[in-house]
């Protein structure tokens, strides 16, 4: 069962308690954590767990120590104390401490579903195996995973702060290959309400991906313009928002530093039509009360039409540069202030391109252009006068993230969904549009499918 407010409130109350430092920060959590995997068409494992967590950190003349434990019992929790305070009298102190935080007010966000975490077996079981009946009856070989889990999470200060909150997902990923092993498709979502995960639509778009891509013809790697779906989107994206770190800026080791000590706020970075937010009460991607430090989240624009809003400060770097401590992304939205192009649209407007369904393997290569490089996969094809012609295979590309939504390469841009990077399998949640890019950089082949 997750801790209720209550429960949570009594647990960090008690390990604060035995606190003889001169100043400690608790949290807790409590997981309900559940899934169901299938491959070649037939179920594989299925599992649920469930666990309760606590951390201390604690301060003794500003050294710092800290110590977990999943035993909630009191003589446990007095041990974790304990070791921790032990660590803190081992340690150097810490230049960056900072008081805890005092009383703090948070809005409560809506994102837990009881239904999710309680998901049936045997209707989750006739789901996928509604799924599995889709890839035979196509001679398609499908691989899955369905997985569902439920947390309470809450955080304590010894100087009085308390914040508690429930949160549920669901995801699903597919993976449909033809017996052949010529051609693959992936596709991925997942919600924080079970009854609003669309499996028929996993299942339907994974399998069409695979029948699309067989017989792949090879092409030269190059700079070419690229339509990419929400999930390639995602899967470039996810921890991008993560970048606007005001310390690493000022220090020269960002995309948003500037000569001479200076930064990009202010500067249009990105396509005019393009917002990059967080909105920690939006209906369909709900994040958390808190951001990072125990901080109340806030609707927070990082781009706004283009422009370079705003840069977050944790409250140390905050203290050192004189402001405002910022609260940082709790979760991530690029939407277009343009009305939405379809991915039809994107497709006949476009003379020779290329289709992008998703990448993978992706790793940062400058962090000062925030270039990436990684692998697409499970489906490209070529377009010409706006029609699809055929699948190709697969490219490394190598491409910074500042030049492909600068302004001037952003053709189209389609309406944001919910998705999340197929890496994570759906657990980073974001809201992504599908783009059309003039310019995409592929420097290589890969022989992978």
């Amino acid at each position: 069962m997750l801790l209720t407010e209550k429960e949570a409130k009594a647990l960090t109350d008690e390990i604060l308690g035995y606190v003889s430092a001169d100043d400690a920060a608790v949290s807790v959590e409590s997981v309900d954590y559940s899934h169901l995997r299938f491959a070649a068409n037939g179920f594989r494992t299925s599992g649920r767990q469930e666990d309760t967590t606590a951390k201390v950190t604690v301060w003794i003349q500003k050294k710092k120590g800290s110590a977990s434990t999943n035993e909630t019992d009191s003589a446990s929790l007095r041990a974790l104390v304990e070791q921790a305070e032990r660590f803190a009298r081992l340690s150097p102190v810490d230049p960056q401490y900072l008081p805890t935080l005092g009383p703090q007010r948070y809005r409560p966000v809506q994102g837990f579903v009881e239904a999710t975490v309680n998901v049936s077996p045997p209707l989750r079981a006739r789901a996928l195996a509604d799924v599995i009946a889709s890839c035979e009856k196509e001679d398609i070989a499908g691989a899955g995973f369905h997985q569902a889990v439920g947390k309470a999470s809450a955080s304590a200060t010894r100087h009085g702060n308390f914040y508690w909150n429930r949160s549920s997902l669901v995801s699903l990923s597919v993976t449909a290959r033809t017996v052949e092993g010529g051609g693959s498709g992936y596709f991925l979502r997942n919600h924080f309400d079970v009854s609003k995960l669309d499996v028929a639509r996993v299942s339907h778009e994974s399998i069409q991906k695979a029948l699309r891509s067989r017989q792949p013809r090879t092409l030269s790697a190059g700079a070419y313009t690229v339509i990419l779906e929400p999930q390639a989107v995602a899967d470039l994206l996810s921890y991008f928002p993560f970048e606007f770190d005001a310390r690493e800026a000022d220090e020269g080791r960002s995309p948003f530093s500037a000569p001479g000590g200076k930064t990009k706020v202010g500067q249009k970075v990105f396509d005019e039509r393009l917002n990059l937010y967080s909105d920690p009460w939006h209906p369909d991607l709900p994040g958390s009360p808190a951001a990072r430090e125990g901080i109340p989240a806030q609707n927070l624009y990082l781009v706004k039409h283009g422009v370079l809003e705003t840069l977050t400060y944790s409250r140390f770097w905050a203290d050192q540069e004189h402001k405002e401590p910022t609260p940082g992304p709790v979760n991530v939205i690029l939407q277009s202030t343009a009305p939405p192009a379809s991915l039809e649209e994107m497709i006949q407007g476009t003379r020779a391109g290329l289709l992008v369904s998703r990448f993978w393997y992706i790793r940062p290569v400058d962090p000062r252009t925030a270039a990436l490089t990684g692998l697409t996969r499970d489906g490209v094809w070529y377009i010409e006068n706006g029609m699809v012609q055929y699948p190709v295979r697969n490219f490394r590309f190598n491409q910074s993230i500042l030049e492909m939504l600068a302004p001037g390469n952003v053709d189209l841009i389609g309406a944001s969904e919910r998705v999340g990077s197929s890496e994570a399998q759906g657990w980073n949640a974001a809201m992504f549009p599908a783009l059309k890019l003039k310019k995409f950089h592929f420097t290589s082949q890969s022989e992978a499918v």
